[in-house]
C-alpha cells in the first residue's frame, strides 16, 4: 500500500490517520501488537522516521502503548475518552477543512481551534478552505436548561446569558477564521451560525467529514448573580463533557464509517430544515 499522491497531509499524518482508523474499527483488535518500524515503512513506502512520527501521535492519542524491547500494542480499551486539540489540528493538516458543531455555545471550539489558527498564521500549516458551521439552540424561547431549580421555572434573564455567550465564542470564532482570507493567508474561509428550537443536553463535532466526536453536558445546579441578582439554577458543562471519538474507516461498511455518516446525515438535515440564520 502507498499513500495517496492526491492528498496534501505530510506523510506522517496519513499514516496516522490509515493505522488509527484500522485501529478504531479493529482491523487491529485490543491486544494485539502493531507491524515493525521497517514492516510498516515497507507497507507505506516511507522512511522510519516518518513511521516513528505517526506512532508517536498514536501512542499520545492514546491508542497505543509500547513496550521496551517489544514494540508497540493496540490498547485494550480504544474506545475511550479522548481530546480535541490534536485531532482539530491534525483536521487543519487538510487542504480543505470542514468543522460542523452543534452544541449549546461552541465555547470549547472556540477554545480549541486557537492553536491551529495561530500556526495557519505562522506559515506552519496551508489550508486552501476553511468552512465552519455552528448549529447553536434558540434562546428566545422557554429551554430545558438553564432553568431555575425552583419549580424548574424559566428565567428569561438566565437565556439571555447563554445567549451571550454563545455569541461571544461564535463571533471570536468568525473572526479569527475570516481574517485568515481578509490576510490572504487562505483562499477561502467563512464561518455560519443557524440557531435551532431544541435544547442541547450533548455537543457533536464532524470534522472534514472524517472524524466525529460525541459526549453528553453534565448538568449541574449552580448559584450566580445574574443581572444583579443571585440565582440557582440547572446549567449545563460544556469543560465537564466526555468527548467519544468516532473515525471513518476504510469502507463504508465499518463500523465508524457508519457513524460518521449518519452523524453528518443528522446535522445536515437540522441545518438545512428546522435552523435558521442568526439574527
Amino acid at each position: 500500500m502507498t499513500l495517496d499522491p492526491n492528498d496534501d497531509r505530510p506523510p506522517y499524518l496519513q499514516v496516522n490517520s490509515v493505522l488509527r482508523a484500522e485501529i478504531l474499527t479493529k482491523k487491529f483488535e485490543p491486544g494485539t501488537q502493531l507491524p515493525s518500524g521497517p514492516e510498516l515503512a515497507k507497507r507505506f513506502g516511507v522512511a522510519r522516521g516518518t513511521v516513528t512520527k505517526a506512532i508517536d501521535m498514536l501512542r499520545d492519542e492514546g491508542l497505543i502503548v509500547t513496550r521496551k524491547g517489544s514494540g508497540s500494542y493496540v490498547r485494550e480499551r480504544t474506545e475511550r475518552p479522548v481530546g480535541l486539540r490534536p485531532h482539530l489540528e491534525m483536521a487543519f493538516a487538510d487542504q480543505q477543512v470542514t468543522v460542523d458543531f452543534a452544541g449549546f455555545s461552541s465555547e470549547t471550539l472556540h477554545s480549541a481551534m486557537q492553536e491551529p489558527l495561530d500556526k495557519i498564521r505562522a506559515g506552519r500549516l496551508r489550508p486552501e478552505s476553511i468552512s465552519v458551521r455552528l448549529l447553536l439552540p434558540d434562546t428566545t424561547a422557554p429551554m430545558a436548561v438553564p432553568t431555575l431549580v425552583d419549580g424548574l421555572a424559566d428565567d428569561p434573564s438566565l437565556r439571555d446569558r447563554a445567549r451571550d455567550i454563545a455569541l461571544t465564542n461564535a463571533a471570536g470564532i468568525k473572526h479569527s477564521v475570516e481574517v485568515l482570507a481578509e490576510m490572504g493567508l487562505v483562499e477561502k474561509a467563512s464561518v455560519e451560525v443557524k440557531v435551532y428550537r431544541a435544547t442541547s443536553l450533548f455537543k457533536l463535532y464532524v470534522l472534514n467529514h472524517r472524524d466525529v466526536f460525541f459526549g453528553f453536558y453534565p448538568l449541574r445546579e449552580r448559584t450566580l448573580a445574574v443581572e444583579g441578582e443571585a440565582r440557582t439554577f440547572y446549567d449545563v458543562t460544556g469543560k465537564d463533557a466526555t468527548l467519544f471519538h468516532h473515525a471513518a474507516g476504510p469502507d463504508a461498511e465499518s463500523m465508524g464509517s457508519q457513524y460518521v455518516q449518519q452523524a453528518t446525515t443528522w446535522f445536515n438535515s437540522v441545518w438545512s430544515t428546522i435552523a435558521f440564520e442568526r439574527a
